[in-house]
């Protein structure tokens, strides 16, 4: 069976974007054949889409074509009487093009009585698809009504555009699910009980009828809207939490995109979403248009499927059984109401459960002068045992939804709630391998037990933890000396912070108050924190750009390059030098051999501080308990954290020789002029002085050099056998992978490819285009291939992730490459678990070997 649908531009954007799509038709077909007046001649109706054939999830086929009005519905209600009259000479055009039915969207019905009008002057039946439009918000409802455990008892829905058919069809079946129901009709509708006489009478007790939009917004804060007026709604109105289906089109909010607010959902409404057992027509690369089809189409389709050559929905009275019964025959051919979009935009159950606060006042409101009632809050948090769902949801909402978002993408959205050794548990119990370990941070593995049981019993004993300035602490004092015994070089002095980029931050000052000098070099692609004085030292312009202007006369030096270096700290405002000796969040990029040990020899000539950044090197992740010591280098200033406390607690520390912190700091009015409140705790200490002594009694470093050779020989063995994997770097168990699966020429090629196919010369139409264009899609097409070569090595990410239970991430300043970075008291097995791992997903990845 063959079918016609009539569609018609939603927005004066759309119209414009259908006019291109003519004028881009109409050029392309006079480029093929040469001129013709007819081509160029006005038409009714402009050809949008042939869907040569259609198979549903059921097997059932059909096929059918879809034209638009280039029309925007002002310019229909302008001329309701010749637009009625265009559309029955639409019909007759699908009919001589063999259509057998022929569906109406939006306006296109409303001028013909909603399709009545048309009806009776139609050769063929027709049906406006408001019966599965209606279904589709319904059933967006009923999925809110379940995300949110709404009780429809407690909440009024605010129905927009009563008593228009798909308004009253949404109104009866909701108040046969129980919900009280706000009727917004026309302000100049007096005669309530006649609108009322539309609902069976049984339920007139649970509603309320108005013509003031304003009535709404204090009461109601779920809506659903299909008036034929549009923006009848102001978003800014709405209360937070508010939820409002949007059936209309044009839309019954006041906006064309999506509302900055993010205390409320605009959905599209009256939309369903085609399965991928569902083919509609030819489709190349799986590309196809499914999602968000309006329901009026979707119902066209879903009756031509069923062979059923009938007028369907026709009119204002819309039975809710036809609706139920249309909505379950789309749902047997592969047409479903999810997932639900905003704007077109995707939401998940995240975007409507950060609102559930607002439904569930019981729970989440709190007086902020009753005491009573922020416990209750409190506790209920503290006692709930919360779903992998309730977690997400909690961090999109109050901490970073783009981060949830992307982990999605990426399918790497996991929640844990057990960590030993190299093992994380998710909710469900399954272990996962972990190869990042907080990006170092976890050298003993997750919660050692020495380190555990040590600030156990330091808690236990009540032992005093912040107590610094007023006395001076013990355990601290203990942990400075250690350190210093410990490290390279002849370190005498220690400050204790809180995280890496506070010991780099701490280095900094340290470098300014003992030199007098402002300038200090870096070296490029180097990472030393995102707090601004550490990020004005951090070679990655990515991470830089939004927080200008950083600090001031800071040097950048190219990596490896001794003479730039040499250069740069002969100037006379530099005064130290900051470089991390493998560059890690840089992509594992170890320097060549011999470059530290010269980088200490310029500094020794240039009288310039050397100060190293060993936070992620450093306690034996290379296979030296300091990375330094491969090449022999004494620091005049060594920063250290994220294994310093056993991953137990945040801790950093900066070393340096005491006559550098003399310079700086060695009088009565400097002693105290750079300090922390929680640096330096006793708790952090006790935690640190056990991670070091089992660094060392279980020689670590020892291990890392061992094993990491060994892990190194087995991933390069298997780099070997894939092009696309150029490199393993890295010394230790700190390894990374550089993929280069490079799509370079890939975009061009397929615009090529498109221009020389398609009818006509679209070879000539890049030639004239302007050169500001040509130039923007030039590097749009360039930026497009580097994120195909990123996208490429996060599929790594993911397959490890889901087909084998293994987390890796990629580095910070390169997304194609991945960091190998486990735990140091990981074992041989699970080596070759991962080694095995990664042979699995190079051979499943290597359709395209380079």
């Amino acid at each position: 069976m063959k079918f016609g649908f009539i569609a018609h531009p939603t927005s004066v954007g759309l119209k414009r974007y259908v006019k291109m799509l003519d004028l881009l038709q109409r050029n392309t077909q006079d480029q093929h054949t040469g001129y013709n007046r007819e081509l160029w001649g006005k038409a009714n109706l402009v050809p949008f889409m042939n869907f040569a054939k259609i198979t549903s999830a059921s097997g059932a086929t059909c096929e059918g074509m879809i034209k638009y009005m280039p029309l925007i519905a002002e310019e229909m209600i302008a001329d309701p009487r010749g637009i009625a009259e265009r559309v029955v000479a639409g019909v007759e055009e699908f009919v001589a093009d063999g259509a057998e039915l022929v569906g109406l969207g939006g306006f296109t019905s409303i001028v013909g009585r909603r399709g009545e009008a048309t009806a009776a002057k139609s050769p063929i039946p027709i049906t406006s698809g408001n019966s599965l439009t209606t279904y589709a918000g319904y059933k967006a409802l009923m999925q809110i009504k379940e995300w949110l455990d709404i009780n429809p008892e407690k909440e009024t829905v605010a129905i927009v555009g009563y008593p228009g058919s798909i308004c009253l069809a949404l109104s009866r079946l909701l108040l046969a699910e129980g919900y009280n129901l706000k009727l917004l009709h026309r302000a100049g509708h007096k005669d309530k009980a006649e609108m009322l006489s539309h609902l069976p009478e049984q339920y007139h007790h649970r509603v309320s009828l108005t013509g003031n939009p304003d009535d709404l917004y204090g009461e109601c804060k779920l809506f659903a809207g299909a008036t034929s007026a549009g923006g009848v709604i102001d978003v800014a109105k709405l209360q937070p939490g508010s939820i409002f289906i949007d059936v209309a089109l044009p839309r019954d909010v006041n906006v064309d995109a999506r509302p900055a607010r993010d205390d409320i959902l605009i959905i599209d409404g009256g939309c369903v979403t085609a399965t991928d057992a569902v083919k509609l027509g030819g489709e190349s690369l799986n590309v196809t248009i499914k999602q968000q089809l309006n329901g009026c189409m979707a119902e066209t389709i879903v009756l031509a499927l069923e062979q059923r050559r009938e007028n369907y929905s026709l009119g204002r009275y819309l039975e809710p059984v036809k609706v139920l019964e249309i909505g379950e025959l789309a749902e047997k051919h592969g047409f479903y109401a999810y997932p639900l979009a905003s704007f077109g935009e995707r939401i998940d159950r995240q975007h409507v459960t950060n609102l559930k606060r607002y439904y569930h006042q019981d729970i989440y409101a709190i007086d902020k002068g009753d005491t009573s009632k922020r416990l209750t809050f409190i506790d209920n948090i503290l006692t709930q045992d919360p779903a992998k769902e309730d977690t997400l949801d909690r961090h999109h909402q109050f901490i970073n939804p783009m981060m949830v978002e992307f982990l999605k993408q990426q399918r790497c959205d996991n929640v844990f709630r057990k960590a030993e050794g190299t093992i994380l548990y998710d909710n469900e119990g399954t272990g996962y391998l972990d190869m990042v370990a907080g990006y170092g941070c976890l050298n003993l593995g997750h919660n050692p037990t020495a380190v555990s049981e040590a600030v156990k019993t330091f808690l236990d004993e009540q032992g005093p933890n912040f107590i610094q300035y007023i006395s001076v602490p013990e355990h601290t004092a203990k942990l400075a000396e250690v350190l210093c015994h410990l490290a390279p070089g002849d370190m005498g002095r220690v400050f204790f912070s809180n995280s890496g980029t506070e010991a780099v931050e701490a280095a900094i000052k340290l470098a300014k108050a003992a030199t007098g000098k402002p300038g200090i070099a870096y070296l490029k692609n180097s990472y030393h924190g995102k707090t601004l004085g550490a990020l004005s030292i951090t070679g990655r312009e990515k991470h830089r750009k939004y927080f200008q202007p950083l600090i001031q006369a800071m040097v950048e030096v190219p990596f490896a390059d001794l003479d730039a270096l040499r250069d740069a700290l002969q100037r006379d405002d530099v005064g130290a030098l900051m470089l991390e000796p493998i560059q890690g969040e840089g992509g594992v990029h170890v320097p060549p051999a011999g470059y530290l040990s010269a980088v200490q020899q310029i500094c020794r000539d240039t009288g310039t501080l050397l100060m190293v950044d060993e936070i992620q090197t450093g306690l034996a992740r290379t296979g030296k308990l300091f990375a330094c010591e491969w090449e022999g280098i004494e620091p005049d200033v060594l920063m250290l954290s994220k294994s310093l406390s056993g991953g137990l607690m945040p801790i950093g520390a900066t070393l340096c020789r005491s006559d550098v912190w003399q310079r700086a700091y060695g009088t009565s009015d400097r002693f105290l002029v750079h300090t922390s409140t929680f640096g330096g705790g006793n708790l952090a200490s006790v935690a640190a002085l056990t991670a070091l002594r089992e660094i060392v009694a279980q020689d670590l470093a020892a291990r890392a050099d061992e094993l990491g050779s060994y892990f190194k020989a087995e991933l390069q063995a298997i780099a070997d056998k894939y092009p696309f994997v150029a490199e393993i770097r890295g010394k230790g168990l700190m390894l990374g992978i550089q993929f280069e699966q490079t799509f370079d020429g890939a975009v061009a090629a397929s615009a090529r490819e498109f221009a020389t196919r398609l009818p006509g010369d679209w070879h000539s139409t890049w030639k004239f285009l302007p050169d500001p264009v040509r130039e923007h899609l030039q590097a749009a097409m360039e930026r497009m291939e580097q994120t195909l070569g990123e996208m490429f090595c996060l599929k790594f990410v993911t397959k490890f992730c889901l087909d084998h239970q293994i987390l890796t991430f990629v580095t910070a300043n390169s997304s194609t490459v991945i960091r190998i970075q486990p735990p140091l008291v990981i074992t041989k097995p699970e080596i070759d678990r991962f080694v095995s791992a990664f042979s699995a997903v190079c051979e499943e990845l290597s359709t395209f070997l380079d």
